[in-house]
């Protein structure tokens, strides 16, 4: 038989196994096609941006909380649909967009506030930051001249407590305990033993009470007398309130004594006053506080006099007109504007 007619079986295996490789590549490249279309279609893209004041200065570009932000999709023959949001204290807002919704496909947003001018957008779905900046229903104009000047509204302070901790130290505890124990018995497996196993050892324990409201700070556990190298502390442990002390020693030698010594402080709790100085710029008046803070108040001088004025839930103030938002931190964001007959140095 010719060689070329043997190896023809051979060559007809071959070309069936490269067919059937090449059929199961292209169903693999055809199935993976297909989901990574099915996950683009499926996976919702989110918008993100955020809103300020509009103004040229751009230190008076202040974030605009509680705007309500609408998405708008699709279209009247294709099924309209509306997602919302509003902006938070910082003027963040995040639209999650309905699934199969792609980018550069249209989509309308809507931006409303009572104290602005509506806004409308045309855009396209991107992965861009939004940026918004929406003009005040009242711009800010200069004081006008009259018979009666504008009240100054100076040297403005933020007065406000938080709780606080504080130690002091009013004494020590000083005690001693002994561990009777006989030298050189062998241990003969019954414990307690030497740390090596060969000698009887006795434990002796004891316990030390600082008192309701104090607590042990430094403490110290010392072989004073006997054959101390014989001898170790086993354990000191503290209560979770810092009270009660147990001391637990072992003694494998002749009889031992150990001392303990420790500070004993007292805990208080106080208000501690702090202060905190606004940023204005114009007629905007902007400071934080941390979600700790207790019995805010606002203190400056009105026209020279010096008044206080406590910042209740209402945020009522004679002068300006408030309002508080929380940011991501927990911190909360008080916003002021000046009202009419008032104005900053």
């Amino acid at each position: 038989m010719h060689p070329a007619l043997a190896d023809l079986p051979q060559m007809r295996t071959r070309i069936i196994k490269i067919a059937v490789w090449t059929v199961v590549v292209l169903a693999g490249i055809g199935t993976t096609i297909a989901i990574v279309k099915y996950v683009r279609k499926t996976r919702r893209i989110t918008l993100q941006g955020a809103v300020v004041r509009k103004n040229s200065d751009p230190n008076k570009q202040l974030p605009v909380s509680d705007v309500e932000v609408t998405a708008i999709t699709g279209s009247p023959l294709t099924g309209r649909k509306t997602i919302t949001a509003k902006t938070d204290a910082s003027g963040s807002f995040t639209l999650m967009l309905p699934r199969g919704l792609r980018r550069r496909q249209p989509v309308t947003l809507n931006f409303r506030h009572p104290d602005y001018h509506p806004l409308d957008l045309n855009e396209f779905v991107s992965d861009k930051l939004y940026i918004i900046r929406m003009e005040p229903t009242i711009t800010e104009k200069p004081q006008a001249l009259s018979d009666h000047p504008a009240i100054v509204v100076a040297n403005v302070r933020v007065r406000y407590s938080e709780k606080t901790t504080t130690t002091g130290a009013i004494g020590s505890a000083v005690k001693t305990f002994q561990i009777v124990n006989l030298g050189n018995v062998p241990c003969q497996g019954e414990r307690p033993c030497s740390p090596d196993g060969r000698w009887k050892a006795t434990t002796g324990k004891t316990s030390l009470d600082a008192g309701d409201g104090n607590e042990f700070r430094n403490v110290r556990v010392t072989c004073i007398a006997g054959p101390c190298p014989f001898a170790s502390v086993e354990s000191q442990d503290l209560s979770r309130d810092g009270r009660v002390l147990d001391i637990t020693a072992r003694d494998w030698s002749d009889t031992v004594t150990f001392v303990v010594e420790a500070e004993v402080v007292h805990r208080m709790v106080s208000d501690l006053i702090r202060n905190s100085y606004p940023v204005i710029f114009g007629r905007s008046l902007t400071f934080s506080l941390p979600a700790s803070a207790e019995g805010p108040s606002i203190e400056a001088e009105i026209n020279g006099q010096p008044v206080v004025f406590p910042l209740g839930p209402q945020l009522f103030l004679s002068w300006a007109q408030c309002t508080l938002g929380m940011s991501k931190e927990s911190n909360r964001v008080y916003r002021c504007e000046l009202k009419a007959g008032y104005r900053f140095p």
